[in-house]
C-alpha cells in the first residue's frame, strides 16, 4: 500500500534498497519504489502500518535517505511562487502521526520564516486530514498514552496556524477530510473547497470522543453558536455546499482537478498581491490580540484536553473499543440509528408529518 516513486534508486527487480522514514524502497524492472505501508495478516497486528514498522523483526542493514528528500519519501513538500508558499502534505488515508504532525510543524515554521505573504496548506489528492493515526494507536505499546501524544501533537500545529501573525493561510482542500483534519483547515484564514469534497467533522461515532484542535474556538468564531451545535452533534458526512453554508468553509472552487489548482494559485496570489494586504494582515493580529484577551487558547486547550483525558484514560472505554472495532475493521451489529432514522423515536413525529 501507499506506493510512490523512489528516484534515484535502482537495483534487481525484487530488492530492497533503502530505507526513508517509514517507508522501504524497493527495485522494480524499471527503477524503485517507496512502499509507505504494508499489512501483514499473519501477524499480531494485521493492519496497515508503517512499512518498517510492519516488517520490524526484519532487521534492515539498508542505507538511510532522508525522509521528504529529494530522493527520499517525500510526504511533505514546500515550493513558491512569488509571494504565496505552497506546503504541501501528503499522509497516506489522511491520517497524521505524532512523527508526522511534529515534521509538519518544523515546515510550516520554516514556511512562516520565508518572506512570503500567504501560505497554503494542501494536504493530498485523496485526503486533507483525518486526525490522529489510529493505527499507529491500536499498535503502540500504551494506546492511551499514544492517543495523548498525538492529539497534543495535532494540536501545537493547530496553535501555530492561529497565531500566524506574518502571513495569511489558506487550507486548499482538494482531498477530503474528517475530525480533527476538518478543524486543523479551519485554524486557516480561509478554507477552500473542490466542488466534490465530503467532510466529515465529528468525533461522536470514535466512542463519543470529545475532540479537540481548538474546536471550542474556531466552531463559534467561523459558524456561529448555533450552528457550531449542529455540527459537533450531527454524525453525517457533508457536502461541500452544506459545509460552506454552515462556516466549516468559505468558498467551493471548481470540481475539475486540474482547474482547482489553478483557482487555488489565483486565488493566493490574489491575497498576497492584494492593495489592502498589509490592512487585512493587521486586522487579522488585531483580532487574534482582542480573542486572546477575552479568553487565552490556552484555556480552549486545556478544558478540550480535560476531556479527551478522559476519553483516553478514564473508566468508559468507549473510544478504545469503537478504535479497535475501526482498524479491525469489525461490522456493526445494526445500523446506527443516525443513519437507521426510523428507529429515532425523536424523529416518528416528523417522519410521520412527512408522510
Amino acid at each position: 500500500h501507499d506506493i510512490r516513486p523512489a528516484p534515484g534508486h535502482a537495483g534487481p527487480g525484487g530488492t530492497l534498497l533503502a530505507t526513508s522514514g517509514p517507508a522501504i524502497a524497493m527495485a522494480t524492472s524499471d527503477g524503485a519504489v517507496w512502499i509507505g505501508h504494508m499489512r501483514r495478516p499473519d501477524a499480531d497486528e494485521p493492519f496497515k502500518l508503517p512499512a518498517r514498522r510492519a516488517l520490524a523483526d526484519g532487521h534492515f542493514d539498508l542505507p538511510e535517505v532522508p525522509v521528504d528528500s529529494e530522493t527520499g519519501y517525500r510526504e511533505i513538500d514546500y515550493r513558491e511562487d512569488g509571494d504565496v508558499g505552497f506546503l504541501r502534505f501528503d499522509f497516506y488515508n489522511g491520517a497524521m502521526s505524532v512523527d508526522q504532525c511534529r515534521r509538519l510543524l518544523d515546515a510550516y515554521d520554516k514556511a512562516r520564516a520565508r518572506p512570503t505573504r500567504v501560505i497554503v496548506l494542501q494536504g493530498g489528492d485523496d485526503f486533507w486530514s483525518n486526525g490522529i493515526h489510529l493505527n499507529l494507536i491500536e499498535a503502540a505499546g500504551n494506546p492511551a498514552e499514544e492517543s495523548w501524544l498525538n492529539i497534543n501533537a495535532m494540536n501545537d500545529l493547530a496553535e501555530a496556524i492561529i497565531r500566524t501573525e506574518s502571513h495569511l493561510t489558506v487550507a486548499a482542500m482538494r482531498g477530503n477530510s474528517g475530525a480533527g483534519g476538518v478543524f486543523l483547515a479551519r485554524a486557516c484564514d480561509h478554507v477552500w473547497l473542490h466542488g466534490a469534497v465530503v467532510l466529515n467533522p465529528h468525533y461522536k461515532d470514535m466512542g463519543n470522543l470529545y475532540g479537540s484542535e481548538f474546536w471550542t474556538y474556531l466552531l463559534p468564531r467561523h459558524a456561529g453558536a448555533e450552528n457550531a451545535k449542529r455540527i459537533t452533534q450531527a454524525r453525517l458526512p457533508m457536502g461541500a455546499p452544506e459545509a460552506t453554508a454552515l462556516g466549516l468553509a468559505d468558498e467551493i472552487l471548481c470540481r475539475d482537478r486540474q482547474g482547482f489548482d489553478t483557482q487555488v494559485r489565483t486565488g493566493a496570489r490574489a491575497l498576497a498581491q492584494a492593495p489592502d494586504f498589509a490592512a487585512t494582515l493587521a486586522a487579522k493580529a488585531a483580532r487574534r490580540r482582542a480573542d486572546e484577551a477575552d479568553k487565552p487558547l490556552s484555556e480552549y486547550r486545556d478544558a478540550e484536553l480535560k476531556r479527551m483525558r478522559r476519553n483516553f484514560f478514564g473508566f468508559d472505554t468507549s473510544y478504545h473499543v469503537a478504535r479497535y472495532n475501526f482498524v479491525y475493521k469489525v461490522n456493526k451489529s445494526r445500523t446506527p440509528v443516525t443513519l437507521a432514522r426510523h428507529r429515532d423515536k425523536t424523529c416518528e413525529p416528523r417522519l410521520r408529518e412527512a408522510s
